[in-house]
């Protein structure tokens, strides 16, 4: 066991330190430039489009509405990553970091766009909806079967072992430690709040995402503006001591 760890761990830092940030990177700095810099070219149009159709029903299909889909969207994006992730970048990279973190960001959003917008081109037609992503989009925009086949299998383990493991394990730990509530218990009702939405198929996870993930945002974004405004007499501060030392290798990687 502990020489497969180390194996795990040996590929693993190879993939992150030297592999897939470059090629993330890379690839979000060439759809920066192929899109004409969409992220910021299209924000009118993207504030414009949440406010299209709700739930329109045509020849029996279901939809859910761009707000929904902007949910669902935003509930894989703000979460335990914005909190460790960003915490770890500076405590190994300084304070230099969140202005790497910044770049990378605005850069990254072209490729955000790029998955969507791949993602409706190779959709495909489901029993009540349409069901698309990667998956759909290696096997009929690259034509790799395989290739989809195994991203499907992958991401299925990932999603349902890992990623789960590590939200649901953190939120039993935070009512535990906060409230002191037994971690089994809460971990029983994640467990059936969960089988509930998620076998009601796109369209409950897009209305209980509709509502839960705006509170979310909304206390997220509250509370890191409750901590800038607490501690304003210091932001002037802290943004030239970003800006001073963003300027080198260690910083960025």
């Amino acid at each position: 066991m502990d020489i497969l760890n180390s194996w795990i761990s040996a590929i693993n830092d190879v993939l992150w330190s030297y592999i897939l940030i470059i090629m993330l990177l890379g690839c979000a700095i060439w759809f920066t430039f192929k899109t004409r810099f969409v992220q910021f070219r299209m924000i009118k149009e993207m504030i414009k489009l949440l406010g299209d159709s709700t739930e329109k029903t045509k020849n029996g299909e279901k939809h859910i509405s761009s707000f929904q889909a902007f949910a669902v969207s935003l509930a894989s994006r703000v979460g335990t990553g914005n909190l460790a992730g960003v915490a770890t970048a500076i405590a190994v990279g300084g304070p230099g970091a969140v202005f790497w973190m910044w770049i990378i960001a605005l850069l990254g959003a072209s490729s955000a766009f790029v998955e969507s917008t791949l993602a409706q081109l190779y959709k495909r037609r489901g029993k009540d909806s349409f069901i698309g992503g990667p998956a759909y989009y290696m096997e009929r925009g690259l034509g790799l079967r395989w290739m989809g086949v195994f991203f499907a299998v992958l991401i299925s383990i990932t999603f349902g072992f890992a990623f789960n493991s590590v939200q649901s394990n953190t939120i039993c730990a935070a009512w535990e430690g906060a409230f002191g509530f037994d971690h089994r218990i809460i971990g029983g009702i994640l467990t059936v709040l969960t089988i509930l939405i998620i076998f009601g198929g796109i369209q409950r996870i897009a209305k209980v995402s509709s509502i839960i993930v705006p509170v979310m945002a909304l206390g997220y974004v509250t509370l890191a503006l409750g901590i800038v405004l607490f501690n304003i007499g210091k932001l002037p501060a802290v943004l030239e001591l970003i800006i001073n030392n963003a300027f080198g290798w260690e910083q960025a990687i």
